[in-house]
């Protein structure tokens, strides 16, 4: 039996922003085969929502706290977040 799909917000800090934060966590949602979206905020953090298999919400939460090399995390926040029909996985404008 397959677990119900989850869906958690992320706000993460430090220096995610010019470093390819967002389309390094595109590539690895995809990878695991989450749906969502990610943007930068105006206040330098990065925001997305991820959903799919607790397992790799899961994993995707765990490679956040990493992020891309170049990446310097100082914060990952997860909250829940309302499941919603989705295909894929986007980059969104900055809010």
């Amino acid at each position: 039996m397959q677990a119900e799909p989850i869906s958690r917000h992320l706000r993460i800090e430090g220096r995610v922003q010019g470093v390819f934060y967002r389309a390094s966590l595109i590539d690895e949602a995809r990878r695991l085969g989450l749906t969502g979206w990610v943007r930068n905020r105006l206040d330098g953090s990065v925001e997305a929502v991820a959903q799919g298999a607790p397992e790799a919400v899961q994993a995707l939460i765990d490679w956040a706290r990493r992020g891309p090399p170049r990446a310097q995390v100082s914060a990952v926040r997860v909250s829940p977040a309302p499941v919603q029909a989705g295909a894929g996985f986007e980059q969104r404008d900055t809010v």
